[in-house]
Formats: C-alpha cells, sequence, structure tokens
C-alpha cells in the first residue's frame, strides 16, 4: 500500500453517459472500486424486503486506464474538482470530489499504481487467485505446437508431405522471436536454415503457419529480406522459397526446377491446381479482378496446361514506396529477378503509428460520452479511417485465402518485422481457410500459434506499464503547483472546443483528453518507430547504423526482450491497436457468417477487455522466449481459464457445425464482403443505431463502381501507394480527392503486383523526370531492369521528400548526405 495516498473516498459522484451517482470510492493495489446503493425500487417502498435494491460495484484495473485527466476547480468557484478516466475497453468515466485535496490524493495514487511499477512482474496477473469455475482449468495445456502441427498432417517421423518440424530454434538462439518449434520443407537442412537466417530482418526466415488439408498449400510467414541498397541476395532463401513453393507436388524435387519458368508446372501437379481463369462467377468484381491480374502476371508465352498452373504468392503488405524505402537501411523487399518461380503482390496496409492515429480519432469522437449521452458524430468516425483500415485487412485476408483454397497456391506473408500485418493477415486467412479455427478452441489455438509463439510483441504494443504522459492536471496554478511541465500540459490540453459546452454545463471543465501522443518532437531508437537520420550523427556513424541492421540483430534482442532487472516503461509510439483490427475483423466476418462460428461476439469483446486487464499471463510478454524465462505458466494464470470456465456464456446458439462444400452457407472456405464492414458498436459501448445508423451504407465502407478509372475502394491503400481515397459524407454524397493515379486493379486491395518480368501498379520505375510523376509499371530502364538505387529514389520521390531527388548512392540521396537528410526522411520499422 506504499502506493496509495489515500485508500477510500465517500460522497464521490460518478458521472457516465450523462447520469450522475453517489458512493464510495475505494482504492487496492490493483483496481480502482466504485460502490454506491441505487435508489429504492417500487416494490422496496411498497415494503417488500425480499427484493430490496444490492449495492453495486464498478471495478476498475490499473492497466486498463488509458488517459487520466486531473482538473482542479478553486473552492469558490463551486464547483468540485473532478478525474476523468479514458480506459482501453472504451469505458468514459468521471469522478467528482468535493475536497481538492482528496481528488490530488486519488490522482496521485491511480498515477502511482498505473505507471511506476517499472516491472511487468508486479502487475495483478501475479497476484491473481483465480475462484471456481476458473480453479478447475488449466487454459496452458490447451495449445500444443507439436499436437497442431499434428492435426495439419506435419510430424517429425512423417515426411510424405513435404515437412518436417525443425529444433533449430529450440534455445530460442537461433531467432529469439520465434518458436522454438519451427515447421520447414523437408528437402532444406538445418545448415541451409542458418544461412539463410541471416538474410532475414530478426532471423525470422520464411516457415510454415498453415498447411491445407485438402491441396496441401501452404501459408508461410517472414520477416523482410535485407536488400538494401547493394540489392543483396541469397541463394539459401531462395532455395527455401523455391522449396516451399515445391511441396505440394510430391513427384517433383525442388532442385529440378531452380532455372524453370514461373507458371510452368509439372502435369502432376494438375489434381491439386485450378484453371488459371476458373474462377467461381459469385466472386464480388474486385476479388474477380485481383484473382485475372495475378494470372496474368503470373503466365508467359507458350502452351499452357490448364489446370496445372499454381500462382505462388509473396505477399508484402506494406505500400510499395514504404517498402522499397527500406532499402536506406539496409531491408527492404525481394528482387523478383531472383524469385522467378512466384509473384510478389503488394497491399498497401499502413503502419502502426498509422492505426494507432486512426483509433485516437474514433475515441476522440467518443470521448465526451461521461458528461453527456449524446450518440457520436458518424461524419467523425467516417473521417477517423478505422473502417477504412479493417476493410483493407479483410481484402488482404480475402486475397490470401483465393489463393490457397482456389488458385491452389502457396502464399509467403511479411511486412517489416513480420509480427503485426503479418500476424493479422495469418491468422485471417486461416479463419477463413478452416472451419476448426472458427471454433471457440480453435480459435485460442490460432491466437496461441500465430499471435503468442511468433512473437507479436503484446507488451509494447499494449502499453501494459502505462506512461506518464497519459497523465494530466488541468487548472493546475488553482492548486498552487507551478511546475512548469504540468502547466504546459494543461495549456496543450484545453485547446479543444469542440466538447466545451457540454463540459461547462455539467462541470465548467476544459477539453480533456487532447494531449497529442502522435507528435513526432522526438523519436524514440526502437523497433517499431518511425527513425530520422540524426542531424548530429556523421555519415560513417549511420554507415554503421545500416551495418549493424544488415547483420540482423540474431545476438541483439533488447528491443524484444529488455532486461527485467531494470525498471520498464511503455513507449507510446510503440503502442498501436493491432490485436484489437484483428478481433475487429473477426467481428466482421462473425457479423457477415453468424453461423459460422462457434463463439458469439461478447467472447471478442471479453477478449479484447482482458487483453489489458493484465489479470491473466498470456499476453504479459512480447515473445515465447520471454515467457518460457520468465516462467510465466507457473507464476500465473492463462486468460483461456476464464473462458473455459464460462463457456456456454460464449457459444453462439445459431452456430452450424457441419461443413460440405456442396451446400452453399456451409463451405468450408469463408469470404468476408467488404461491402458490409460496419462498427463494431458493442465495444465502443454504443447501440447499433448509433454508430452504424440507417441505412447501413451511410456507415459501412462502400465500394465504387469498378468501372471508374479514376476511383478505387474507399482507402484501401495508403496515399503514399498511389491511389485515390474516397470520403463519405453523412448526407451520402461521395467526394474523391485523387492523390496520385490508380493502381492496375481497381477497388482492391493490391496496390503493386511485381515478377522478374513485368510490373504492374505502384511499382517505380527506373527513371522518373520530376517528383510528381506517377509511377508507371511498365516502365524500365535501357537494359530492361529497374536499378535498385533508381527504385529507391522513386520510392522515396513517392513518399513526397522533397524534390530533385536522383539516384541513391552510398553517399546520400541525390547528392544530399545522409547527416542533412534530418526530418526529411523517415524510415518505416513497422
Amino acid at each position: 500500500m506504499e502506493r496509495t495516498r489515500i485508500a477510500r473516498v465517500d460522497e464521490v459522484k460518478l458521472v457516465r453517459r450523462g447520469e450522475q451517482v453517489e458512493g464510495t470510492l475505494h482504492l487496492t493495489p490493483h483496481h480502482l472500486i466504485f460502490c454506491h446503493t441505487p435508489p429504492p425500487t417500487l416494490d422496496e417502498l411498497n415494503g417488500f424486503p425480499s427484493h430490496r435494491t444490492k449495492p453495486r460495484e464498478l471495478w476498475i484495473t490499473y492497466p486498463i486506464i488509458k488517459t487520466c485527466t486531473l482538473r482542479l476547480t478553486h473552492h469558490t468557484s463551486h464547483l468540485p474538482s473532478s478525474i476523468r478516466l479514458r480506459c482501453r475497453d472504451f469505458t468514459f468515466v468521471c469522478f467528482c470530489f468535493a475536497d481538492e485535496k482528496k481528488a490530488r490524493d486519488v490522482y496521485d495514487s491511480i498515477k502511482a499504481w498505473t505507471c511506476k511499477l517499472g516491472r511487468v512482474e508486479k502487475l495483478y496477473a501475479f497476484t491473481y487467485q483465480p475462484q471456481s469455475p476458473e480453479k478447475e482449468v488449466n487454459g496452458w495445456e490447451l495449445y500444443d505446437a507439436r499436437r497442431e502441427w499434428k492435426r495439419l498432417g506435419i510430424s517429425e517421423k512423417d515426411v510424405d508431405k513435404g515437412w518436417r518440424i525443425s529444433n533449430i530454434n529450440l534455445d530460442y538462439g537461433f531467432s529469439p522471436t520465434y518458436p522454438a518449434l519451427l515447421a520447414v520443407p523437408s528437402a532444406i537442412s538445418d545448415n541451409t536454415l542458418n544461412y539463410a537466417g541471416r538474410y532475414r530482418s530478426r532471423a525470422r526466415l520464411p516457415v510454415l503457419t498453415y498447411l491445407h488439408p485438402v491441396n496441401n498449400c501452404s501459408i508461410t510467414r517472414s520477416s523482410q529480406p535485407l536488400v538494401g541498397v547493394r540489392g543483396n541476395r541469397s541463394i539459401q532463401d531462395e532455395k527455401l522459397l523455391l522449396a516451399i513453393f515445391s511441396t505440394s507436388h510430391s513427384n517433383q524435387h525442388p532442385s529440378n526446377s531452380s532455372s524453370r519458368p514461373r507458371s510452368r508446372q509439372s502435369p502432376q501437379s494438375s489434381s491439386s491446381g485450378s484453371p488459371a481463369r476458373d474462377i467461381p462467377s459469385n466472386l464480388p468484381d474486385p476479388e474477380t479482378l485481383e484473382d485475372q491480374m495475378i494470372s496474368r502476371t503470373s503466365s508467359e508465352d507458350g502452351p499452357r496446361v490448364y489446370g496445372a498452373q499454381q500462382h505462388n504468392l509473396i505477399v508484402d503488405a506494406r505500400p510499395t514506396v514504404n517498402a522499397l524505402a527500406m532499402q536506406a537501411v539496409g531491408l527492404g523487399s525481394e528482387n523478383m529477378d531472383n524469385y522467378r518461380f512466384a509473384t510478389k503482390a503488394y497491399l498497401g496496409i499502413d503502419n502502426i503509428h498509422v492505426m494507432r492515429d486512426s483509433l485516437h480519432k474514433v475515441i476522440d469522437t467518443l470521448k465526451d460520452s461521461d458528461v453527456a449521452n449524446i450518440p457520436p458524430n458518424r461524419e467523425s468516425l467516417m473521417k477517423s479511417g478505422w473502417l477504412k483500415h479493417i476493410t483493407g485487412l479483410l481484402d488482404g485476408a480475402s486475397l490470401i485465402a483465393r489463393q490457397v483454397a482456389l488458385q491452389h497456391s502457396h502464399v509467403l506473408i511479411h511486412c517489416s518485422d513480420g509480427w503485426d500485418r503479418t500476424s493479422q493477415l495469418s491468422a485471417l486467412g486461416q479463419l477463413c481457410l478452416d472451419p476448426y479455427y472458427r471454433t471457440l478452441e480453435g480459435f485460442i489455438v490460432l491466437v496461441e500459434k500465430d499471435w503468442l509463439s511468433f512473437g507479436h510483441m503484446f507488451n509494447h504494443r499494449s502499453g501494459f506499464l502505462s506512461s506518464e504522459k497519459w497523465f494530466a492536471v488541468e487548472n493546475e496554478r488553482v492548486g498552487g503547483n507551478n511546475d512548469s511541465h504540468t502547466q504546459r500540459t494543461s495549456l496543450s490540453n484545453s485547446s479543444s472546443g469542440a466538447g466545451h459546452a457540454l463540459e461547462n454545463a455539467f462541470l465548467s471543465a476544459k477539453g480533456f483528453f487532447n494531449k497529442d501522443n502522435n507528435s513526432r518532437e522526438s523519436f524514440v531508437d526502437s523497433d517499431g518507430e518511425l527513425q530520422p537520420y540524426d542531424q548530429s550523427s556523421s555519415p560513417s556513424d549511420i554507415k554503421s547504423a545500416s551495418k549493424k541492421t544488415s547483420n540482423n540483430s540474431r545476438d541483439s534482442t533488447s528491443a524484444a526482450s529488455p532486461d527485467p532487472k531494470h525498471a520498464a516503461t511503455t513507449k507510446v509510439k510503440e503502442t498501436s491497436p493491432i490485436f484489437h483490427q484483428f478481433l475487429d475483423a473477426t467481428y466482421q466476418l462473425l457479423a457477415q457468417h453468424p453461423t459460422r462460428f462457434e463463439f458469439n461476439e461478447r467472447f471478442l469483446r471479453r477478449l479484447l477487455y482482458h487483453l489489458y486487464s493484465c489479470q491473466y499471463g498470456t499476453f504479459l510478454y512480447n515473445n515465447e522466449r520471454e515467457r518460457v524465462e520468465n516462467k510465466v505458466k507457473a507464476r500465473t494464470r492463462s486468460v483461456w481459464d476464464y473462458f473455459l470456465g464460462r463457456r456456454e456464456q460464449f457459444l453462439n446458439p445459431r452456430y452450424e457445425e457441419g461443413i460440405d462444400d456442396n451446400v452453399r452457407g456451409k463451405e468450408r472456405l469463408l469470404l468476408p464482403r467488404a461491402g458490409e464492414v460496419r462498427w463494431w458498436s458493442e465495444v465502443f459501448g454504443r447501440e447499433d443505431r448509433e454508430m452504424n445508423g440507417l441505412p447501413p451504407s451511410s456507415s459501412a465502407i462502400t465500394s465504387p463502381a469498378s468501372s471508374s478509372s479514376s476511383s478505387s475502394r474507399n482507402a484501401l491503400a495508403s496515399p503514399n501507394g498511389g491511389i485515390t481515397t474516397t470520403t463519405t459524407t453523412t448526407s451520402g454524397r461521395a467526394t474523391t480527392e485523387e492523390i496520385a493515379p490508380p493502381p492496375a486493379v481497381p477497388s482492391s486491395v493490391l496496390t503493386g503486383l511485381e515478377t522478374a518480368e513485368q510490373k504492374v501498379g505502384a511499382v517505380p520505375p527506373l527513371k522518373q523526370t520530376s517528383p510528381g510523376d506517377a509511377f508507371d509499371g511498365g516502365s524500365e530502364g535501357p537494359s530492361g531492369k529497374v536499378g535498385v538505387g533508381d527504385r529507391l529514389a522513386a520510392g522515396i520521390k513517392g513518399i513526397g521528400l522533397g524534390k530533385g531527388i536522383g539516384k541513391v548512392g552510398m553517399s546520400g540521396v541525390g547528392g544530399k548526405k545522409p547527416e542533412r537528410l534530418e526530418r526529411e526522411m523517415e524510415v518505416e520499422m513497422q
């Protein structure tokens, strides 16, 4: 209790959704508890003691508090001092205190218990003692990697399907952020893996995450390759990827096809393939166009064996120009001249900073829900871009699922480090492909496998240890404290005018929760951050830093595995709602296919709550290695205990278990309908009509007509990717702003396609006459190939970083030295 300055405060008023109740506020080491007794009911007033109203409690765990603002008032104002909380589960409350000193004591206590713990081991999960029915359940035993691989047909003894389980990472020495067991092609030795790992960021080389039970086609995942400005390549990485894409051909050894043209598959594969143009007629137009474009880029002159073509795909989830710009720090994307057996697709899914900013805009629209019970502005919600991002994820997952199930092809997915967008796309693609993952147990296995074992950085992205930047005091001078930093925070938080009328009406307060945590007044040197070239750095320093990145941080894991002996803090700019987006996209699938999921919407909502509650140890660390080193299974309870102990509460009564590919609505494959994406109103604590309204098209992302040459699906790609965006107003009128020429595939998540022979969409050409020139995917230089420096320069131009940027050399960009590019070039690290 050393952090608690006050443990109990009576006569506290709770304001929520415009209603006020008076009660007692308790502060414990792990929870804020508000207790109140509702007014007596009519039965109680009529003398029926059996109907006596019971006291009610509101429990708020400290890690779930996202923003806390203390407003002090002078005693002559006759207005109470107040504390406003905005929680990560979108609970908005305001506590009013008659005594200003007690208000400050409560604020200081909340701050101490929330952001001054210093270590993950001090969170609630390490002291939580479960009660029945959780006590009889052990959720840690639900997922076993070997058991899941066996379910997919892979074992250490049976290699008939072309895969084996490697122990190269059993001690996490090979790749600290990868799981201990890796499924790799049987034809690839651990020695080859060792060399191939040196070519991928953080040694996250391509490994299996899903194998289709019908056609043996795979979904693999990795991080970006270390191409760099020199155009580095790895024969071992190319051999590994070729072996992966050859595993579905049991009669063909990968060494026999190393120089084979991309699309010429052996006739033996015809039984597991599908015609290149045999696309189901019931697919939406954008999906048909995507399949046709991939089919065209995968085809060649000469005779075809229909039913034998595979269109193996490398999916780079990033916007095209962002992927190319990464070459400046020794990273990048595959040079398809070296991967002639595949097609590469850029999806244009934005990074963690864009996603964090988008959710902040949603919250800004909802933030006054504690002081007033008014519906949110749906136009402001639409401008947040949140539904746009969810739609992009669903489109990407649909593309991956169609390639595996309908085109009978293999897919490799990566973004930058392969633990954010890659996890989203991989998990959503498997939800579409495998009915098992749509059961309660299967979904738990999916989260354990593709999110926890493959190293999504839950601690970094969720910010469990909070940050002092999320705490602010308004009207500090009233309280007599002259701390200049707090006063500046107060002033910066008083700039909003949108909610002043409401707040003045209830509390005479000024704009809360407007602190901008996305400003770039400083750049944190860590994973997940945009990093500029520091003006104080010398060219040799930058070259050394680039070399350090290129050498692969297999031994340097401080970013992903912080020293537990040192005090840990949340890096605000590394937080992002990545897992929240995955749950939201899952909700969209559940809403569109209500009979295909065993679990209900409440299961997803409670899972999001317990992500931040820190009551269980499942999500507390960044990867499997950290959880093993900190003995999480022995010291904490699994979050799945909560759900399995209350299983009946999270089951979907409309679930139809049977699978029959010959019956419509019961097929194995499930595809999202992007035009029906809508707000997950329950998770935001709102009614459906408040956020989605009528007609539904006013709140759902709808696709413009595919025949329009100047528009594409509402913001399916980053503006940097070179497409147009459409904004729909509450009146239903759509306005289109042309950012750059559209890609080759309209109304699609794709922003570019690339093979060794051709490029379609926003893939930079050899030369650009001016920074505003369009990326003409068909343009090539005199030699017929696009140089690394030219593509990088074109990529930098696409981001809009200055004029006159020419070729990229080791000395800089367009003749400028790296140390002079401060605030002119930012590198996307996630």
